[in-house]
């Protein structure tokens, strides 16, 4: 499954929702299908991802937090699943995309590649609901359940590691940063 895939099918669903987003290519690539005042590109803050969502989804309970993160900034900082498992907010969805790499810096592997199963980990963490997905069809269903039944969830999906053609983009990151929070405000 390309990252690109399961962000393009799960696109429309991401209206009414506050998102936040790592940086590099899922950043780019949910950029490329198109901007909202909604999304929030956390650039320069590998790890911290699902940190910024947990910040917003306890802050924020009335409103659905999607967090896109991917393997290499969840192995950058585990803790922030056992982090997550303590304060379950309900409202909140945790997606790693998997692709065994750190493809924004040059494609190393990660520790997924070795056997490391983060939908494992984040279940003896203490996540009450997770899932390994391998099909933007598994994708969508899990994405989908998870937003029903609104119990803090953590969904794996393992996608190539292929990557968007550019990773700048013409968004202004000090304006995203305004433009978010005006939204949040609203």
């Amino acid at each position: 499954m390309k990252r690109l895939d399961a962000l393009t099918a799960i696109y429309p669903r991401l209206e009414q929702h506050v998102v936040v987003t790592i940086m590099g290519a899922v950043a780019a690539e949910l950029q490329s299908i198109g901007h909202r005042s909604n999304f929030f590109y956390l650039q320069h803050a590998m790890g911290l991802a699902s940190s910024m969502g947990l910040g917003i989804a306890l802050a924020r309970p009335d409103r659905q937090v999607i967090v896109f993160d991917v393997d290499g900034s969840v192995l950058m900082n585990l803790g922030g699943l056992t982090t997550l498992a303590r304060y379950r907010p309900p409202n909140l969805l945790h997606v790693v995309f998997d692709n065994e790499s750190l493809l924004s810096v040059g494609g190393f592997p990660t520790a997924t590649s070795t056997g490391s199963d983060l939908a494992a980990i984040a279940a003896a963490a203490g996540v009450p609901k997770t899932a390994t997905v391998k099909t933007v069809e598994e994708f969508v269903r899990a994405f989908d359940e998870a937003l029903a039944v609104r119990v803090l969830t953590t969904i794996v999906a393992k996608v190539e590691a292929v990557g968007p053609s550019k990773y700048v983009t013409d968004l202004s990151l000090l304006e995203n940063r305004y433009e978010f929070q005006r939204y949040l405000k609203r």
